[in-house]
């Protein structure tokens, strides 16, 4: 037994990056999964003895110790596994910062959610609802103009988290379109979407 414990939510993005990297580094069935979930409201069912942030995903070791945010675990799995989704040399860095570009995406997608769910109705601000779109747009016609070709190389921590960012604005914000201005951005998330990691932590609908 590996003695880790993922806490997750078959919603979020980030817990979805890291189940899939550990599927793509062959861990999946070396990890124990538990469901939690929470808002910045109310950590609800969150671990947060061994996270006080109250967030997931949350990895648990043997001895107890906990490891987050999503970076850090999928750090932590690639190490352990020897997988390889880290590029040695130069790639790294275009992996990591492909990485965080994801994860920025999801941030901004993340609160343009909180802010209809969560604030009355009363209290809610189009313009940054709008804002946070923007910032997605901006950053979507980035990569379909500058990072096709890194796309289409070797799989990396990078291309499994835009994979996931990507299928969560179409989880949550299909109605904007993204796929019209990006066509070949669209076409790549295709075929990454079909690989066996993300059809395996694909959320359920709605």
């Amino acid at each position: 037994m590996s003695g880790l414990t993922l806490y997750y939510s078959d919603a979020s993005p980030y817990a979805r990056k890291v189940r899939a990297l550990a599927h793509e580094a062959g861990l999946e069935g070396q990890i124990t999964l538990v469901r939690a979930s929470g808002t910045p409201l109310d950590p609800g069912t969150t671990p947060i003895t061994a996270n006080p942030l109250g967030k997931v995903p949350t990895l648990l070791r043997a001895d107890g110790a906990a490891l987050y945010d999503s970076r850090v675990i999928c750090q932590y799995l690639d190490a352990r596994a020897d997988a390889g989704l880290y590029p040695a040399g130069a790639r790294r860095w275009d992996a990591l910062v492909l990485e965080a570009t994801a994860d920025g995406i999801l941030d901004a997608a993340l609160s343009m959610v909180y802010e209809s769910r969560l604030r009355p109705e009363d209290m809610r601000l189009a313009p940054i609802v709008e804002g946070y779109w923007t910032k997605i747009a901006r950053t979507l016609d980035v990569l379909e103009a500058r990072w096709m070709a890194y796309l289409a190389g070797p799989l990396c921590v990078g291309q499994i988290a835009l994979g996931c960012a990507l299928g969560y604005l179409d989880l949550r914000h299909g109605a904007r379109d993204w796929r019209a201005s990006c066509p070949e951005l669209a076409h790549w998330e295709s075929r990454i979407a079909a690989r066996a990691a993300m059809q395996a932590t694909a959320p359920p609908p709605g």
